[in-house]
């Protein structure tokens, strides 16, 4: 681990201003990605400026009919909240399965969306349900939001602050997990909001993507039949030693069919 100093701000002004005027500095809220990084030199920021005390990034509350979620809200603060069983039950389920009870009690929505790892389960959810991210600047669609891997529309200093989530009529979330990490080597998160249905795919690609041909045909037809007989080009989807492009292409169906079972079997999804 390289030498950095390390700074815990009283206000979100401060830390704005410190990642401003540091150019190598980095902001640690859970450190799930962070931490692993320093530690093994992969990384050498100037400095820490830890969030974790700052009250601003935090809460669970309903906001004129939308799901708000502090950025430095922990994982397992999302998967046991009682308002986002009762209000949005994917996005609990989702937290739930986010990699193990360590993580789950360290690592934050805001952490992982900023992050914006290929194989992360969070991004699926802002894509599939048209969130909305807020950051202390300005407010990001989740269309405009994610550029790719690791890649977002964040500008340097710029920090999450909340992400706002519109209630679905119904949502599900489903994911083949790597038997280690728990990161999703493919899930699939689909929501029907507003009479719109979106299916947005994660840990398949080199980013998170939405299925438009899946979209089109559940809009015609909300049905498992609908997308059985649909296929999924491999030719930019991710292949490694775990699974070549062409599974990941077979499981994006496969992940979708069990998300819309899910929907089948309950009132609002899970």
């Amino acid at each position: 681990m390289y030498e950095f100093t390390y700074i815990k701000p009283g206000s979100l002004p401060e830390a704005s201003d410190l990642l401003t005027r540091h150019e190598g500095a980095k902001p640690l809220s859970g450190g799930m990605t962070l931490i692993p990084t320093l530690k093994q030199r992969l990384s050498q920021p100037s400095h820490l400026v830890d969030l974790t005390g700052l009250a601003a990034l935090k809460g669970i509350a309903l906001v004129e009919g939308r799901l708000e979620i502090g950025a430095a809200t922990r994982h397992v603060e999302v998967a046991t909240s009682t308002v986002v069983r009762e209000s949005l039950p994917a996005l609990a389920a989702l937290a739930a399965g986010i990699g193990d009870p360590q993580v789950r009690n360290r690592g934050t929505m805001g952490g992982s969306v900023a992050n914006n790892d290929p194989a992360a389960d969070y991004p699926s959810a802002v894509l599939g349900l048209a969130a909305t991210v807020h950051t202390d600047r300005r407010s990001i669609a989740a269309d405009d939001f994610f550029q790719g891997m690791f890649a977002t529309a964040l500008e340097p200093g710029e920090l999450i602050t909340r992400i706002s989530f519109p209630l679905p009529e119904r949502a599900a979330y489903a994911k083949f997990p790597h038997p280690a990490s728990g990161y999703a080597m493919t899930g699939v998160f689909i929501a029907v909001t507003g009479g719109v249905v979106r299916v947005a795919v994660t840990g398949a690609g080199p980013g998170v993507f939405r299925w438009t041909d899946a979209e089109a045909a559940l809009q015609a037809s909300f049905s498992p039949a609908a997308i059985a007989g649909l296929e999924v080009d491999a030719t930019d989807l991710n292949a490694d030693i775990h699974a070549p492009a062409a599974y990941r292409a077979n499981l994006v169906r496969v992940m979708a069919l069990r998300a819309l079972e899910t929907l089948q079997t309950s009132s609002k999804g899970q």
